[in-house]
Parts: structure tokens; sequence; C-alpha cells
């Protein structure tokens, strides 16, 4: 099986407007967040991914009428030449900087056909509702307006290409971003340097979902409508593929994503750290910021105070890519038999927080009573995730936490 990687004609800003044009993806704030960060910007492409903003306050988001404004601020932008097609098939280069670390990958076309044939490889469930409501976006729009985050196992020519590139080439859109990531985008005009790259990733086994599932699935699909609708079609038409931005697996670093509990539920703070000592070494830290140091070693605030856990020789299988997580060992031996709770996704007793708010976060939201007791967990390896991918497992919810994430609107894809 190969992977089908293809240039496409990328509809994207004017250079002096990309930096208040692009914006963050849709699913990492609320309509109110949307609003305050797309206030006095009119070139804010949240005006067409979180339509709603530009309706009174408490408008459903799922209403026609945001389907309607959507359509409409598309157009517009268009219009105004706020975003302005490529004239040629392009394959571009997409860099992120995070502090001292930047990340590149390819964006590109990927094909309906390895969706569904599984040559792209996912590693979480998806909600039908969730699938729907894109779906309806990416019709609405005719385009996939945000891309999907995919990573492939590293291959030493295409990591060449991508240094040639950096190396060699100015690029199109060079800013930093109001919350301090920069980001940088090239355009690949070199024809023949695009068919290298295109003929390089069919070599490569399997392309892996990092975030975007809900994306990935609902542009699979409107694709498969679309050809339902046109039975005479070729497989060339750009329904059959959908845009994504394609990292090295060694580039990515996920960050941990941890886990607080509103009560004890009935156990003092003593009883707790005793039935702990079953399956955990338990050692207090003290006060100073502990965190993980390795797999199986988890961070817990209590009281004031913080422990290392380290799970117990026997209390679960390395062998088994899922029994291996630690958030499969925290679930099973604390979330489940101390606490009760059987089903992270429903139950209102858990929440989580990722990546960037740091540990700092955790004590904060026990300090000020809300919650009881925090667990920070080591981050997941791509090295993890690829395994459970290519076992056809699922990972538990809640489990990785990409950053920085990929900003909206340096390029889309029109469907036809």
């Amino acid at each position: 099986i190969m992977v089908v990687v293809r240039p496409f004609k990328g509809l994207r800003p004017p250079q002096e407007i990309v930096k208040q044009l692009a914006s963050r993806p849709y699913d990492v704030m609320n309509s109110a967040e949307a609003r305050q960060e797309a206030a006095g910007n009119q070139y804010s492409l949240l005006h067409v991914t979180k339509a709603e903003i530009d309706l009174p306050e408490g408008t459903d988001e799922h209403s026609q009428a945001v389907y309607d404004k959507v359509v409409e601020n598309f157009k517009a932008f268009q219009d105004k030449g706020w975003l302005v097609q490529d004239a040629e098939p392009k394959i571009y280069i997409y860099g992120q900087t995070m502090g001292e670390r930047t990340q590149y990958g390819f964006v590109a076309c990927t094909s309906i056909d390895d969706y569904f044939n599984e040559s792209i490889k996912k590693h979480e469930l998806t909600r039908r509702d969730k699938e729907d409501d894109r779906m309806i976006h990416v019709n609405i729009t005719d385009a996939n307006v945000e891309p999907v985050f995919f990573a492939y196992p590293a291959q030493a020519e295409l990591d060449g290409i991508i240094e040639e590139v950096v190396k060699n080439q100015k690029p199109e859109y060079d800013f930093v971003a109001d919350d301090g990531f920069g980001h940088h985008f090239r355009v690949i005009n070199d024809q023949a340097l695009i068919a290298k790259i295109t003929e390089l990733f069919a070599k490569v086994p399997a392309l892996y979902v990092a975030d975007g599932h809900h994306r990935t699935a609902a542009a699979a699909r409107v694709g498969l409508e679309r050809r339902t609708a046109k039975p005479d079609y070729t497989g060339e038409e750009e329904f059959n593929y959908f845009m994504a931005v394609i990292f090295p697996d060694n580039q990515l670093k996920i960050m941990d994503y941890n886990r607080v509990l509103k009560d004890l539920n009935g156990m003092s703070e003593a009883e707790l750290l005793e039935k702990l000592q079953a399956h955990f070494t338990v050692e207090e830290k003290g006060e100073a910021e502990y965190r993980p140091t390795a797999l199986h070693n988890f961070s817990m605030y209590l009281g004031n105070k913080r422990y290392s856990l380290t799970a117990k020789e026997g209390t679960y299988d390395d062998k088994d890519p899922i029994g291996v997580l630690d958030v499969t060992i925290l679930s099973n031996l604390v979330l489940d038999q101390l606490f009760g709770i059987k089903d992270l996704r429903t139950d209102k007793r858990i929440d989580f927080v990722g990546g960037l708010r740091g540990l700092g976060e955790l004590k904060r939201r026990v300090d000020n009573g809300e919650m009881k007791v925090a667990f920070a967990l080591y981050p997941v390896s791509m090295q993890q995730l690829i395994d459970i991918a290519d076992t056809g497992n699922i990972m538990p919810p809640k489990t990785t936490w990409f950053e920085p994430k990929l900003r909206s609107g340096l390029v889309i894809h029109k469907l036809s």
C-alpha cells in the first residue's frame, strides 16, 4: 500500500494581512472567546470558521443563520481579495516555532481512499454529531478551510528536501502570532521538486492522524457523498482529496495531558495515600514542583504536597500497546478502583488539563478548592501513538496533546 500526497491550488491571503487573517483552530475556543479574539479585526478567519461571532450573542452555532453567514463571509473574503487562489497546484512547507523548537511539515492533499483503506491510520474514536457538524462546514464552503494534522515515519530524503527549501527560500509568510508562536510558510513552485515529493510519499507506508480526527472523518465522508452524486467521477476531482499538514514523526512532541478530580470518593487523604501503596511506590516530594520523570511514574498533588507515584512491576503490561500507556494504568488502578470513575468521556467528577497550562494550573485548581487531587502523567511518545494505530487499537480519551496548534487560513483547499 502506498500513500497518495498531491499538490493543490491553494487559496491564500496576501502577505500584508496574513497575520490578522490566520486564526487558531475552531475547536480550541468557544464562541465567546472567538468573539473576543476577532474583535475589531475584519480579516480574522474566525468570521468564516465561527461565523456566529457576527450574529447576536447566544445564537446557536449550529443554526441555519450561522451557516448562511459562513457562506456569505467566505464569499466576501474571496471577492475582496483577502483570499486568492494560486494559479498552479503547489505543495507548501509550514514551520511552527515554540520556544527553542521549530517543526516543519508539508502541506498537501491526501486521498479519501487512503482514509477508507486505512493507509491513513487513526487512534481515536470520533463522535458522529461532531463529524456531521464539520461535514456541513465543508459542504457549504465547498472547501477544507482548516487543515488536519498528520504524522509520517520520518524519511531522510523528505527531511533533506525540507532542509534545502528552508535554507534557500525566503518564507512567503513569516510572523509571530499573539500567543508567541512563530509561523513560517513557504510555497514550492518547482514542478520537478513537487513531483519528487509526491514520488517519495508513495513509498511511505502510512500517515497517522495526530490531531483533527473529526475533520478527517468529515472530509472523507464529504468526498464519498460527492462520488455518489457524480457516478461518472474519475478520481481526479478535488473532492477526492483533502488538505493536511504532514509532519515527520521525529519533529513532533506530544505534551502531557493531566487529570484533576473533584472529590476523594469518600476517602480521607491518609486513606487515599494508603490505598495507592497497593500498586504504587509512593514518595512524598514536599512542596516543590514535581514532574514525572519516566514512563509509569506519576506526579500527584494532594493537600498542598506533591508525591511521586511509580507503578509497581506486574501492575501493567508493556507488551500490550494500550496496557503500556500511563493513562491506562491510572484509569485502571486509580480512577476506576479507587474513585469509581469508569467513563472518562461522561463522568462529571473528572476534568483534563492539557499541555501548555502546565503543572501550575493543576496546583491552582486544587488550591482554590474546585478540585481535590491532581495527577500529572509522563507524555505519550510518537512511537506509542504509531504502535497503537498500527495494531488497530484506540487510545483512551484525552491521551495526546499536540502543541503548537496549526493556524487556520494560511492556505485553504477548494473542492471544486
